[in-house]
């Protein structure tokens, strides 16, 4: 049973960095990707799970990139997904652009698919 007079407060880390904490304590590896410029994502290479630093205003699949997924949440100014920059079409769920949620963005196939993570 948790102690509720001894609470640890979490202000001492970020929204995003303890996701990634409890991605790899439930033994789901990840590496941050950095963006470059704020929101703006270009994914030059790579596969595997990644997560995105800080909250996704647009990210782009460059050709080098053929397989992976990317957990992430969108800004508030969300714009979306590329491949080799065109604008994608993702299949799955609808993205809301409230700065909190979790999603992932999975590439397989030249097709992106988005998918809310949790509740």
């Amino acid at each position: 049973m948790i102690n509720t007079n001894r609470i640890v407060q979490l202000n001492k880390t970020d929204l995003l960095t303890l996701l990634g904490t409890m991605m790899a304590l439930a033994g789901t590896s990840v590496s941050a990707v950095s963006a470059t410029e704020p929101g703006v994502f270009k994914l030059t290479s790579g596969s595997g799970n990644l997560l995105a630093n800080e909250p996704v205003k647009s990210l782009d699949f460059g050709e080098d990139v053929t397989a992976a997924v990317v957990y992430f949440i969108p800004a508030f100014d969300y714009e979306g997904f590329s491949i080799n920059g065109t604008a994608a079409v993702p299949s799955g769920a609808e993205v809301a652009a409230d700065g909190v949620t979790l999603y992932s963005a999975t590439l397989s196939t030249g097709a992106i698919t988005i998918a809310k993570v949790g509740f």
